[in-house]
């Protein structure tokens, strides 16, 4: 397919540093691990400090990942479950538009990521030097899946947000 190499690169280009940056801003950042965990902590992680630690480093791994185009879908998949979580913990309950803290950036990277996968790494990639090409409905839902499910299993375990005083405890209904 003509411009199918070229297309694959352009997203890696545009969506591996993007995340690779968040990581990055959350270890050196304004407030660095120290913030990141503060912000965790509000948020509801627990223990804050191991999932800020681990969004960091998800978020690193993904973005360098993404970017060399290796291991195609699974960095894809570590993105879609980074999204998974921030939109059901950071950007919950605020509507579409980011802008007013919306869940629209977590759905359009998370949208990207599977794109990449189903559209796969193409030629000018390390998978593609390596002849190790993963492409289709296969990756894609092996993406959304494990991405999905991974971010499931860790807020099943692991959010624990404070109760709003408006909300009634669980115990009085």
């Amino acid at each position: 397919m003509k411009g199918h190499d070229t297309a694959a690169l352009l997203l890696r280009a545009t969506l591996g540093p993007m995340l690779f940056a968040h990581g990055w801003n959350k270890v050196a950042g304004p407030g660095g691990l120290k913030g990141t965990t503060g912000w965790f902590e509000a948020l509801g992680l627990r223990p804050a400090e191991v999932h800020a630690r681990m969004a960091a480093g998800t978020e690193l791994a993904a973005g360098v990942g993404i970017t060399l185009g290796v291991a195609g879908p699974l960095p894809a998949a570590a993105a879609v479950g980074l999204m998974t979580v921030a939109a059901r913990t950071d950007h919950r309950g605020k509507g579409f538009f980011v802008f007013k803290g919306g869940w629209e950036y977590a759905g359009v990277v998370g949208g990207a990521a599977v794109a990449l996968a189903a559209l796969g790494n193409g030629r000018y990639s390390l998978d593609g030097l390596l002849r190790r090409q993963r492409a289709g409905v296969g990756p894609a839902l092996l993406a959304a899946g494990l991405g999905t499910a991974s971010a499931a299993a860790l807020l099943a375990v692991c959010y624990r947000p404070a109760e709003k005083p408006d909300e009634p405890d669980e115990a009085a209904r």
